[in-house]
C-alpha cells in the first residue's frame, strides 16, 4: 500500500519575525522541539479567536475567525530564549501544512538578553547613565542581568559586579498602585543597587481567572526608568504561567520614592 508523504513547511529562524498564516477554521502544528509558553496580544488571547495548545514541543494552533497579523512570542520554558511569529488568520489561501522551526545554535536570543539589548541601545543615547567597567555595560544593563540571575540562575553561574549591592526595599507587601488597571498582585522580592542606579525585583500575579494578559511597561507607574519583564505574559490565575517577575531600574531614588502618592502605604 502506498503511503503519502506528509508535507511539512520549513522555516529558518534568522532574528526576524517569521510569518505564518492560518486556515479559519483549520489546525495549524507548528514544531520547534522545545518546550515552549507562548504570549498572545491582546487582540487575539481569547479562546474564541485562536485556541493555542502546547505539547511534546509543537504548537496547536485554531482560529475561529480571520484576524490581521499579530505578532507572537514563542519562549523556550527552560532557557527563555524566544522566537517571534507573524499570524494572520485567512479565510481562505492560508496552507494548512505542519511548520517545522529551524533554530540555529545561539541564534534565538533569551527574552532577558533582549530586553537588555535593547536597554542598552537606549542607554548608550544617554552619556549621564555610566557604565560598569567590569562587564562594559551600561549600569541599568549590569543591574538587570545581575538581579534576573540571581533569583533564577545557578549560583555558581552569576558573574559579580565590582560596587553592586543588595540593598533594603523599605516597600510594603503588597504594591496595588504599580499596575493599577490591571487586576494584578504587585510584591517586591529583592533590590539591588550600583551608583546612583537601584534595580527592584517585584513579583507579579494574575488574579483574574479568565484573562491572560500581554505585559508592557507602559502599564506600570512612577517615575522608572526602565523594566525588563521575566516573561511576555501573564496567564490565567491558577495557571502554571500566572506568575512572573519585572526587573525595574530606578536613577537616583529607590522604587518606594518613584512610585506614585499611595504606593507605599
Amino acid at each position: 500500500m502506498a503511503l503519502q508523504a506528509h508535507a511539512v513547511e520549513i522555516l529558518h529562524w534568522d532574528r526576524k519575525p517569521l510569518p505564518v498564516d492560518l486556515p479559519v477554521g483549520g489546525e495549524r502544528v507548528i514544531v520547534l522541539d522545545r518546550n515552549v509558553r507562548v504570549g498572545l496580544p491582546r487582540e487575539i488571547a481569547s479562546a474564541d479567536i485562536l485556541r493555542v495548545q502546547s505539547a511534546g514541543g509543537a504548537i496547536y494552533l485554531k482560529a475561529s475567525q480571520p484576524f490581521d497579523t499579530q505578532r507572537v512570542r514563542i519562549q523556550d520554558v527552560e532557557t527563555n530564549e524566544v522566537v517571534l511569529l507573524d499570524l494572520t488568520a485567512k479565510e481562505s489561501g492560508a496552507s494548512a501544512e505542519d511548520i517545522k522551526v529551524v533554530i540555529p545554535d545561539g541564534g534565538v536570543a533569551s527574552s532577558h538578553d533582549e530586553a537588555a539589548s535593547q536597554e542598552g541601545n537606549r542607554s548608550t543615547a544617554d552619556s549621564d547613565q555610566g557604565a560598569d567597567g567590569a562587564l562594559g555595560l551600561p549600569a541599568p544593563v549590569a543591574l538587570t542581568r545581575f538581579a534576573a540571575q540571581s533569583l533564577y540562575a545557578p549560583s555558581r553561574t552569576i558573574q559579580p559586579v565590582p560596587g553592586l549591592n543588595r540593598v533594603a526595599m523599605r516597600l510594603p507587601a503588597s504594591m496595588p498602585s504599580l499596575m493599577p488597571s490591571l487586576p494584578v498582585k504587585a510584591t517586591p522580592v529583592a533590590a539591588w543597587k550600583l551608583n546612583a542606579w537601584t534595580v527592584t525585583a517585584v513579583k507579579l500575579i494574575n488574579r483574574d481567572p479568565v484573562r491572560t494578559f500581554e505585559l508592557d511597561p507602559r502599564w506600570l507607574q512612577g517615575e522608572l526608568y526602565s523594566a525588563a519583564f521575566m516573561h511576555p505574559t501573564l496567564g490565567r490565575r491558577g495557571s502554571l504561567e500566572d506568575t512572573t517577575t519585572v526587573f525595574i531600574v530606578t536613577n537616583g531614588v529607590s522604587l518606594a520614592q518613584a512610585l506614585p502618592l499611595g504606593g507605599d502605604s
